[in-house]
């Protein structure tokens, strides 16, 4: 059995712990709070006994301003070791990481004499190389702990190959904000807008009335088909650069109607074509 590996890190407050015992009820041998000049030690020691762990995860954090290149250079070393790690990274918005923060009573690591954001600042231009690097990165600003885990388990639950990418469909609404972690984004908006159609207003994309309406709209077949070329290019260069993980974010206006729709209909010709991929539809349900 050959040894898997991955780093969770990320911002502090962003649900780390949480991402931690996802893993480890998965069947992953977790060590929490591993200073990044231990990793190549642990992989040594997993290594030797691969067949008994197979699955180790580590959690760093920030101990030290050298922690961000600290960790690049555990992770390059483990590399030309021939164990290929897969990084994941845990990020929220301020607003989300100060409420977490305030809610527990717990200073932030880097906070100092400073106030809490300061720290929370701090930390984000720290880790910013760092995140620009992972082969994951989740938001989860909105995410309760239930929906955490539901994310982790999606990730990191099913057995996969090494060359394995697993692509989300993420329908959402441009007044709502763009989704931070997203990988690619389509926007839906030439298309007409059931919302205008008395009828079709009350229904949402999964409803075949409105999915038949926006597959039918002029130019709607005709961007699928054309994209459809594209993410085959692009699913090709993620697997050829190591990359296990895609967002694709498609968005409307509300993220009711075309955004939802096109998404399903995306995620179909994807899982067609062999490509693991799931939906989710950030907005949906909301006024």
């Amino acid at each position: 059995m050959s040894l898997e590996v991955v780093v969770v890190t990320g911002l502090s407050g962003a649900g780390r712990s949480t991402a931690a015992k996802c893993l480890e009820d998965l069947g992953w041998f977790v060590v929490d709070n591993l200073p990044p000049s231990l990793l190549a030690t642990m992989v040594d020691l997993g290594s030797r006994s691969a067949g008994a762990v197979g699955k180790i995860a580590v959690v760093a954090d920030v101990r030290s301003r050298a922690f961000s290149s600290d960790l690049r250079t555990a992770v390059d070393e483990i590399e030309r070791r021939g164990v290929h790690p897969r990084v994941l990274f845990l990020e929220a918005s301020d607003e989300a990481l100060v409420r977490r923060f305030e809610g527990v009573r717990r200073p932030h690591p880097l906070q100092g004499e400073g106030r809490l954001v300061d720290g929370i600042v701090a930390e984000r231009q720290l880790l910013r190389d760092l995140r620009g690097e992972a082969d994951l990165v989740l938001d989860t600003s909105l995410l309760n702990v239930h929906e955490l885990r539901g994310k982790v388990a999606a990730a990191f639950g099913a057995e996969g190959g090494e060359d394995a990418l697993q692509v989300t469909v993420l329908s959402f609404g441009f007044k709502y904000g763009l989704p931070v972690d997203a990988d690619l984004v389509v926007d839906c908006r030439f298309l007409p807008n059931p919302h205008w159609i008395p009828e079709l207003r009350p229904k949402n994309g999964k409803d075949e009335p409105v999915r038949d309406y926006v597959l039918s709209r002029p130019g709607a077949e005709e961007f699928l088909d054309r994209y459809e070329g594209v993410l085959d290019l692009v699913t090709e260069g993620y697997k050829r650069e190591g990359k296990h993980y895609a967002l694709l974010a498609v968005g409307c206006t509300g993220g009711k109607h075309r955004s939802v729709a096109m998404s399903e209909e995306l995620a179909r010709r994807l899982a067609a074509r062999g490509v693991d991929v799931t939906v989710n539809h950030r907005d949906l349900g909301r006024e």
